[in-house]
């Protein structure tokens, strides 16, 4: 029983002296540690706010506020860490070591945080614009370290690994998307009068981009018909719908104004022969 007291004794002595030698470096590392991190919720709030009134790109504002965020944080363990004599110089080596050994298992997520800050700070596309790039098309939502984020015209969110956009061919076309269109007419049809009938019909549509202008001209020259290309920009959050409407008031127009659109033709070409059938049974 005397042993016991003289373990509990020894250990209430080594809190007390605990306390005693270090209660203020404890003290003041919490403290540390609480201004650091709302310091750096200050900051980043302030960041933010300031580049809304200078109206900065939303993808680097938002990256900017995280790093004063996550620098500041930083900044107040290592003083807090300090106050107990504690170095980072061996944790430092220690995470350097782990980073490199773990490199070879998380190469693909490295790789989009690398692919992510490259685009963040290039900057090819920012939130609102609408991209096509590794077979897919959207409005950027957001822009991640890791990933990108789009929207497409139906509300289905896409996300695509950043180490897909960089180094890939990149399709930009900002907050509208083109319209590429043929329409087939008959040869015996005027082709200028057809013109002019579409882009008439192309004007009654507010939604349809002026600058730059629709374009609308003889394509092609198909077996059956003078094909007439149209190419006009609309918003890519309306494109299909718009699409449709504009399909429907053309073929609307030309077949009220005695444009014809032809169905697929062949001409057929029958060739008789006649022979004697007599000498080539002799010939046989």
């Amino acid at each position: 029983m005397q042993d016991e007291l003289k373990a509990a004794q020894k250990v209430v002595n080594l809190i007390i002296d605990f306390f005693v030698n270090y209660s203020f470096q404890v003290v003041g590392a919490i403290l540390i540690f609480v201004v650091g991190i709302l310091v750096a919720r200050a900051v980043a709030s302030f960041l933010m706010k300031f580049f809304e009134r200078k109206e900065f790109d939303v993808t680097l504002s938002k990256f900017a506020s995280a790093a004063a965020k996550v620098t500041i944080l930083g900044f107040a363990i290592i003083i807090a860490l300090g106050k107990f004599g504690i170095t980072i110089a061996p944790f430092i080596a220690a995470l350097a070591a782990m980073a490199f050994g773990a490199s070879f298992a998380i190469q693909g997520p490295l790789a989009n945080y690398g692919a992510g800050l490259v685009i963040v700070l290039t900057r090819p596309f920012v939130v609102g614009n609408t991209i096509t790039v590794s077979g897919v098309s959207g409005i950027v939502e957001e822009v991640n370290l890791g990933t990108t984020i789009l929207t497409d015209e139906d509300g289905v969110k896409i996300t695509i690994p950043n180490k897909h956009i960089v180094g890939e061919i990149l399709h930009n076309s900002e907050e509208r998307r083109i319209v590429e269109e043929i329409v087939g007419i008959s040869y015996d049809s005027d082709p200028e009068k057809a013109i002019r009938i579409i882009k008439e019909a192309l004007g009654e549509f507010q939604k349809i981009s002026t600058e730059p202008p629709a374009r609308v001209g003889i394509q092609q020259f198909g077996d059956s018909s003078i094909n007439i290309g149209l190419r006009y920009w609309i918003p890519t959050r309306e494109y299909f719908g718009t699409l449709y409407q504009v399909n429907l008031a053309v073929y609307k127009q030309l077949k009220a104004r005695d444009i014809q659109i032809p169905y697929p033709q062949r001409d057929i070409h029958i060739i008789s022969r006649s022979y004697d059938e007599s000498s080539t049974a002799s010939r046989i």
